[in-house]
């Protein structure tokens, strides 16, 4: 399931929170803040979708992540190269290199970070 973008906007405040009450879930938001009605909503949306649960203490709930933001990212990148690169990894890197303007010293950078792998699938 996708959240979205005003769901995944919340949930990165939440994922870098790693729990939180609505208050400190308003202050996360730059200005002009929504409505903590609208938090509330989207909250509410993302328990039903089983991306947040919370504890109640009292009145309040605090909200916590059941999903690791580095899980939901793979996802989506999967979900990505499936729907928009036939399934290839090769034609998603091929795109991501050429169309973003990378400069020399990033593409380095992918390059080491590539090569570690290879070398960490041989081992």
């Amino acid at each position: 399931m996708k959240l979205a973008p005003s769901e995944e906007q919340l949930m990165n405040y939440l994922w870098k929170l790693e729990k939180a009450f609505m208050k400190d879930l308003l202050e996360a938001y730059p200005d002009p803040k929504p409505a903590p009605t609208t938090v509330a909503t989207l909250l509410k949306r993302m328990t039903e979708k089983k991306f947040v649960a919370f504890k109640t203490f009292g009145n309040s709930r605090e909200y916590y992540p059941l999903i690791k933001k580095s899980a939901y990212f793979s996802k989506q990148v999967k979900g990505i190269i499936k729907n928009f690169f036939d399934n290839s990894p090769s034609q998603f890197a091929s795109f991501f290199t050429s169309e973003t303007d990378l400069s020399q010293e990033e593409l380095e950078e992918l390059k080491q970070l590539i090569d570690r792998q290879i070398e960490n699938k041989k081992q």
